[in-house]
């Protein structure tokens, strides 16, 4: 795969910083008031290849690595996060199930036009009773003849509403010692027997479409099975989440980057008996345990990237990355509230929207206890090894 050189990289990040700055933010009000992104910001993003940043150039993407992704990432984390939702799965959790275990033919088929935004791609993981953990699914894919019959349901689905693909994982059998029994299918959004529910009212992240999808005796061919090999989804899934999570981390440093932002300039303006708040000790003390959090987690990306894209380091890392950074990510936000006082419960002002778009942070691609239980236990399980 082609690499993009540090010199052609860092065009795009400053292309995206410019989006982000003049054309994204002054239209965040736009944004919460209508729930969508506008058409024209969506066209916009597709022409600027967002839409298949990390797909590999072969198949029309930019083909940014993940230490690239991040930088990306932290900008996008800057506005509204629906907009990077609009082709994140695209880039990420989807995309990059086919990316790395798809077949040529199914990569032929599809990676195109993902990339270029024609298709929009869903990861349909999460059930009902199936949420960071997988092992629980309950959507089941029966063999019959040369095709496969799928029914259940999945909840929570991004861009559901939107997508032509759902990249739809199921159980061909119960879990046993030879492996998870979960496989995983590329399902046309048109295929007869999926249903996309009606829209979900979010706490935040107005914009961003969640959607159930049910599946009813829904009909794929053989070819629709990813790799060909029905123990190809539980790793697809962890492998894919994996990455997904050190982009999240970065977004979510973007995010406290703006809420810090924020603060610093109302600290600077607002006054308080004709002092500005920003001279008063107790803010300080606020910014400076904001400035702290973005500083740390902003490294901390960086490093897990590295490590990811090197190889050294695909589990523990970006968990802990996911697991620091969006939790300071909402401790950065509860502040910025703080700062602006009674303006930041205000739905006009940023702060207020940051709030609620960073809660859901430390809830998707696994919750901060799911990120604890792998860092855990995958350092106690080394430990182990290493006894032997």
């Amino acid at each position: 795969m082609a690499a993009v050189t540090p010199e052609d990289f860092e065009q795009i990040r400053e292309l995206v910083h410019d989006f982000i700055r003049t054309k994204v933010v002054p239209r965040e009000q736009e944004i919460m008031d209508t729930d969508t992104i506008p058409d024209d910001l969506r066209k916009q993003a597709a022409e600027m290849g967002l839409f298949g940043y990390a797909i590999p150039q072969e198949w029309g993407g930019l083909g940014l690595d993940l230490t690239q992704d991040v930088e990306l990432a932290l900008e996008f984390g800057y506005t509204s996060l629906a907009l990077r939702s609009m082709f994140g799965t695209n880039n990420g959790i989807a995309g990059q199930v086919l990316v790395n275990f798809g077949t040529d033919e199914q990569k032929s088929q599809w990676l195109e036009r993902i990339a270029s935004g024609d298709v929009v791609a869903s990861f349909a993981l999460t059930e009902p009773g199936a949420g960071s953990n997988p092992a629980g699914l309950r959507t089941k894919a029966v063999r019959e003849g040369d095709d496969w019959v799928i029914n259940g349901q999945k909840c929570f689905i991004t861009n559901a509403p939107i997508a032509g693909l759902f990249v739809t994982f199921a159980r061909t059998r119960s879990a046993d010692e030879s492996g998870t029994g979960i496989a995983v299918f590329l399902v046309p959004a048109d295929t007869p027997g999926v249903e996309v529910g009606t829209k979900d009212k979010k706490m935040g992240q107005e914009g961003a479409w969640t959607a159930d999808v049910t599946f009813s005796d829904v009909r794929v061919p053989n070819s629709a099975l990813v790799g060909g090999d029905e123990e190809t989804g539980y790793r697809a899934a962890m492998t894919s989440l994996a990455r997904g999570r050190v982009h999240i981390a970065a977004l979510a440093v973007g995010t406290a980057q703006r809420a810090l932002d924020e603060s610093v300039a109302y600290a600077a303006t607002a006054t308080q008996g004709g002092t500005p708040i920003g001279d008063f000790q107790l803010v300080q003390a606020m910014l400076a345990d904001q400035q702290t959090g973005v500083l740390a987690g902003r490294a901390l990306v960086r490093e897990t990237a590295r490590r990811y894209v090197s190889g050294e380091d695909r589990r523990i890392g970006p968990s802990a990355a996911k697991l620091y950074c969006t939790e300071m990510a909402a401790q950065v936000a509860d502040l910025a509230v703080q700062v602006h006082g009674g303006s930041g419960y205000m739905r006009e002002v940023p702060a207020e929207r940051i709030y609620r778009d960073v809660r859901l942070l430390r809830l998707y691609e696994g919750t901060s206890e799911i990120q604890r239980l792998i860092i855990g236990g995958g350092l106690v399980r080394a430990a182990k090894r290493g006894k032997k």
